[in-house]
C-alpha cells in the first residue's frame, strides 16, 4: 500500500512540466519493445503540441468519451539490451499522453515479452481511475484451458491494479486454422459465457474481439451480435490496407469490408496497425517525396493516422509509440483531426497502389512470433530487408548500378541492426513461430532466403 501511494504521487511541478514540449529532448535514449532502436513512427512536424484540443469520439453503446488517439502498450522502452521494461520512460510517455487528452490505454498479458500490463498498471496508478481507460486481452494462444484463461483474467486485474477493465477482448480471432481455433480458445472451454457474465457484473465494462486471419472467423462472430452484443471490434486499418490487404496476403481481409460491416451494425471500430508496424512511415524515397511535394511540414506518418481516423464510426486509433516524438507528431496530428478531402483519400488511395510495386515481406513487427527458440530476433531481420529494399538497397547482382554502395549499406546495417547471434543463419526451419503470424508470413521461408541473400552479398556472387 505504501509503495501504491508513493507511486500515486506526481509532484505538481513535473506534471506542468510534462504539459510543454520541452520532453522530446529526452527521447533519444528510448528503445523498442525489446532491444534495439527501431522506429514505429517517423516524426516529421516541429513547434508546438497543442494541448486540451483532442479529437474525441463517443461510444454509442456506453457513452465512453475516448481520445481519438489510443496509446497501444506493446512497444514499451527496454533499457538498453536489457529484459527490464524502462518504468521511468513509460511513466514519462504515459504522463505526457494524459496531458494532452489521451485517455485510452492497450495492453495485452503476451506483449513486451509479458512485461506489458505490469508496467502499464504502475504508469496508470498514478492517475485517478476515472482518467483513463484501460484495454486488455484475453491472450491465451497456447494454453486454452478454462483453468488457465480465467487465471490469465484474473491476473490482469492485479497487473493493471484496477477492480474493472474497461475494454475486454478475445485476443487475435482468426489466426490457425481459423474456426477450430476459435472454438477451442473460446467457446469449448466456455470463456464467452464466462466473460458475458463478467460484463454483466460489471467487472469488464466492454466486450469485443481483435481480428486478424480467416474472415469466416469474423463473419460468424458479427452473425452473433444480436446474442453477444459487441461493444467494439479492433481491426486492423490502413490506407495500404484499405484495399490491398489481401494483395499484401491472402489471408488478410481487406479493411474497407471490415469497416463495413462494423460499421452497417453500428459497432464502434478500434484501429490497428495504422502504420503496418512502421512501414508507412518508412516508406520508398519516391514516396516520401510524393508526400513532401504535397504537404512540406506534414510527417509522413501523419497522413496515415488522417486516413484511420478519417472514419466516423473509429472510436480510437492506437499507436505503439516508443519515442516522445513519435506521440508529438500524433498529437499534432489528432489535436483536432483534419479530416481528408475527396481529393486527399484519393491521393493516399494512389499512393498505396504505388506502394504495392515494393515487394516487402508484410511484417507489422507485433513480436507474436517471439520469442525464436533460436534465438533469432525475426522482426529485425525482416524490417532490416524491408528498409534496404524501400531505400534501394537490395541489389539484384554485382552488374548493378552502385551495387558496391547498396552491398556496404545492407550488411553494415544488418550487423548494426541485428547481433550476430540473433541473424537469419540461425533459423532452423522448426516453424514454431508461423501460426503465430497474423499475417500469414511463411516466415522459415523468408529468413532462410534473406539469411541466402546475406551470404551471397558477403561471398560476393550475386
Amino acid at each position: 500500500m505504501e509503495q501504491k501511494s508513493q507511486n500515486k504521487e506526481m509532484g505538481r511541478r513535473k506534471f506542468l512540466k510534462l504539459l510543454g514540449a520541452g520532453a522530446a529532448a529526452t527521447s533519444a535514449a528510448m528503445y523498442g519493445c525489446g532491444p534495439g532502436k527501431r522506429e514505429t513512427g517517423a516524426g516529421g512536424e516541429t513547434g508546438e503540441v497543442p494541448a486540451g484540443q483532442m479529437t474525441v469520439r463517443t461510444s454509442p453503446t456506453t457513452g465512453d468519451k475516448v481520445s481519438l488517439l489510443g496509446f497501444g502498450m506493446m512497444r514499451l522502452p527496454f533499457r538498453g539490451e536489457s529484459d527490464e521494461i524502462d518504468q521511468e520512460m513509460v511513466n514519462e510517455l504515459v504522463d505526457y499522453a494524459m496531458a494532452h487528452s489521451v485517455n485510452y490505454f492497450d495492453t495485452s498479458p503476451a506483449y513486451c515479452r509479458g512485461l506489458s500490463e505490469r508496467a502499464t498498471g504502475i504508469a496508470l496508478s498514478r492517475h485517478p481511475r476515472e482518467s483513463y481507460f484501460v484495454a486488455t486481452k484475453l491472450s491465451n494462444f497456447s494454453n486454452y484451458t478454462r483453468e488457465n484463461s480465467i487465471a490469465m483474467y484474473r491476473r490482469s486485474f492485479e497487473e493493471l491494479q484496477v477492480d474493472h477493465i474497461d475494454y475486454y477482448l478475445l485476443h487475435s480471432v482468426g489466426g490457425g486454422d481459423g474456426m477450430g481455433l476459435l472454438n477451442e480458445r473460446f467457446f469449448d472451454n466456455g470463456m464467452v459465457d464466462f466473460l458475458l457474465k463478467e460484463r454483466e457484473a460489471g467487472r469488464i465494462r466492454n466486450l469485443g474481439f481483435s481480428y486478424h486471419g480467416d474472415v469466416r472467423v469474423f463473419d460468424y462472430l458479427l452473425s452473433r451480435h444480436d446474442e453477444f452484443k459487441w461493444d467494439f471490434v479492433q481491426i486492423q486499418l490502413n490506407y495500404l490496407d484499405w484495399r490491398h490487404a489481401k494483395q499484401n496476403n491472402e489471408r488478410n481481409t481487406d479493411a474497407e469490408y471490415l469497416y463495413g460491416e462494423l460499421s452497417k451494425r453500428g459497432i464502434p471500430a478500434i484501429i490497428m496497425e495504422p502504420l503496418l508496424g512502421g512501414r508507412l512511415s518508412n516508406v520508398p524515397d519516391n514516396i516520401v517525396a510524393r508526400f513532401k511535394q504535397r504537404a512540406p511540414g506534414s510527417s509522413v506518418a501523419s497522413w496515415a493516422f488522417r486516413f484511420a481516423g478519417n472514419f466516423p464510426g473509429v472510436l480510437t486509433v492506437l499507436s505503439g509509440m516508443t519515442r516522445m516524438e513519435h506521440l508529438q507528431d500524433n498529437l499534432r496530428t489528432y489535436s483536432p483531426l483534419r479530416p481528408l478531402s475527396e481529393e486527399e483519400f484519393q491521393f493516399l488511395l494512389d499512393t498505396a497502389k504505388l506502394m504495392m510495386e515494393f515487394d516487402t515481406i508484410p511484417c507489422n513487427d507485433c513480436k507474436y512470433c517471439m520469442p525464436c527458440p533460436y534465438g533469432i530476433d525475426i522482426p529485425a531481420v525482416l524490417l532490416h530487408y524491408n528498409k534496404c529494399l524501400n531505400e534501394g538497397n537490395i541489389p539484384q547482382s554485382s552488374q548493378s548500378e552502385e551495387y558496391r554502395k547498396a552491398r556496404r549499406a545492407y550488411l553494415v546495417g544488418y550487423d548494426r541492426s541485428v547481433p550476430k547471434l540473433r541473424q537469419a543463419d540461425h533459423c532452423t526451419g522448426c516453424g514454431q513461430c508461423n501460426p503465430h503470424c497474423p499475417q500469414g508470413i511463411d516466415i522459415p521461408k523468408e529468413l532462410h532466403r534473406i539469411d541466402d541473400y546475406v551470404e551471397k552479398l558477403k561471398q560476393e556472387t550475386l
